[in-house]
């Protein structure tokens, strides 16, 4: 096991690593920009090391920075939690070389999974059911194109190979649409990833996102531990999370957890992976893989008592699974709650200093977040301030537990999203469960209509 860590990340996932890095015995490094020298992680870190000014790309995008960090600290291993850096197959490959272990999966694995054609021929390739498209990178050939698209059926969704975040995709709904938003989606995808390969497959109308988390070490080993449903979005982002996913019967989350582990040994996997899911009409359809934590984690933390970041640090480690598929049963229902500093309806951003908190409690309440009272939410970076779960028996228990929660939170001096939450909790069709992902912005949209 490692002696020392280095957190090369922010915000309350930096306070999550560190946790699970204390339990485990294990001393750590936090990284921290100028902006952030008074964060709570910061504070309680065995060491820190200041890599820059506020702006991402000077300090947590700075990988010469992170490195010499590693270095100067004697760090074993670098945690780059997610975001930033996590997903980064030149700064895995990077900290490999330098003599450090990436808590996650290996640069090629990495690359595989973050080309989103790749991604989809391997896991067809293995078995995963897959969105029906274009085999590979779109033709030239402006005849071929619409053949292509006709095969697939109108409405089809262009989308950059090297997209993510809800970036570099566009719905095409008319054959003479086609070619402009073609153009348009290529132009986007060249100046947002520097990589203008996009492919095109069939557009679902009203899907659910499902996604399955995995765990798998050196050693052949992988497990799957059941499915989130992340379909409350606004602009492709979650705003609320929960397990397991309504609806999904014991035969089917075992059926399609089954093919996805099965792709985790073909592609040698290692580490905490996420393999995301459009689900419509039964079927469930493969759209990307994250190779690395979610944000919404410990729900299934929560449902299956496995602590996934300290599961990330074992396999680093080179350590074997210490339990099988059978070991793993999910226990009543979780959901998540991100609380972001933002106006709750026009979404505005809320940076600024924050006068008053508290956090909820009771029977099944955890609060991940990195906030205190006085602490100034800087504007550079998310704006995800708190992660607010609740567990129960039933989804009924949890969604209860959840508003009560939310009910006595306080967060003032600044703006948060805790009254759209609250208003969600409350929406009769989030409470039958199985909406689709574009619920929520018809939801804002049908409000915004309203007269007042």
């Amino acid at each position: 096991m490692f002696e020392k860590i280095l957190i090369a990340n922010r915000g309350e996932i930096a306070l999550r690593v560190l946790r699970a890095c204390r339990e485990l015995g294990i001393k750590t490094v936090a990284v921290h920009s100028e902006a952030d020298a008074d964060a709570k992680y910061v504070v309680l870190a065995d060491e820190s090391v200041c890599i820059g000014p506020p702006a991402s790309q000077n300090s947590y995008l700075n990988i010469p920075a992170i490195i010499s960090a590693a270095e100067v600290t004697g760090a074993e291993a670098i945690h780059p939690g997610y975001g930033f850096l996590s997903e980064n197959a030149d700064f895995a490959e990077r900290v490999e070389n330098s003599g450090f272990v990436f808590i996650g999966p290996r640069a090629e694995t990495i690359r595989l999974m973050g080309d989103k054609i790749s991604a989809k021929s391997t896991m067809k390739a293995a078995g995963v059911p897959v969105v029906p498209g274009s085999e590979g990178q779109l033709p030239q050939d402006p005849k071929e194109l619409k053949k292509l698209a006709e095969s697939i059926g109108y409405p089809v969704l262009i989308k950059a190979a090297a997209g993510g975040g809800g970036r570099g995709m566009r719905v095409v709904e008319r054959e003479e649409d086609l070619l402009g938003f073609l153009d348009l989606t290529r132009s986007e995808a060249r100046n947002a990833f520097g990589n203008d390969t996009v492919y095109m497959e069939k557009y679902l109308g009203q899907p659910r996102h499902i996604e399955i988390q995995v765990l798998s070490d050196e050693h052949g080993n992988a497990v799957y531990l059941g499915e989130r449903d992340c379909s409350m979005q606004r602009r492709h982002q979650k705003i609320i999370e929960e397990a397991p996913a309504p609806g999904i019967s014991d035969k089917l989350r075992q059926k399609i957890g089954e093919s996805c582990v099965a792709a985790c040994k073909r592609i040698k996997y290692r580490g905490a992976g996420t393999f995301e899911f459009l689900y419509e009409n039964g079927e469930f359809y493969f759209i990307e893989m994250n190779a690395r934590v979610q944000v919404e984690h410990p729900v299934t933390e929560l449902i299956t008592g496995i602590d996934i970041v300290q599961e990330q640090i074992r396999i680093a480690a080179g350590e074997k699974l210490s339990f099988r598929q059978k070991d793993i049963v999910l226990r009543g229902h979780a959901l998540e709650c991100r609380i972001n500093a933002e106006d709750p309806f026009t979404f505005a951003p809320s940076p600024g200093r924050i006068t008053q908190y508290h956090a909820p409690g009771g029977p099944g309440t955890r609060v991940d977040s990195h906030i205190y009272h006085n602490y100034f939410v800087p504007p550079y970076y998310d704006s995800l301030i708190a992660k607010v779960l609740t567990h129960g028996a039933t989804r009924d228990q949890a969604i209860a537990r959840m508003r009560i929660a939310l009910s006595e939170m306080v967060v003032e001096g600044i703006k948060t999203n805790i009254p759209l939450h609250q208003q969600l909790l409350q929406d009769k069709a989030f409470v039958a469960g199985a909406t689709s992902i574009h619920y929520l912005e018809e939801k804002l949209a049908r409000d915004k209509a309203k007269p007042s």
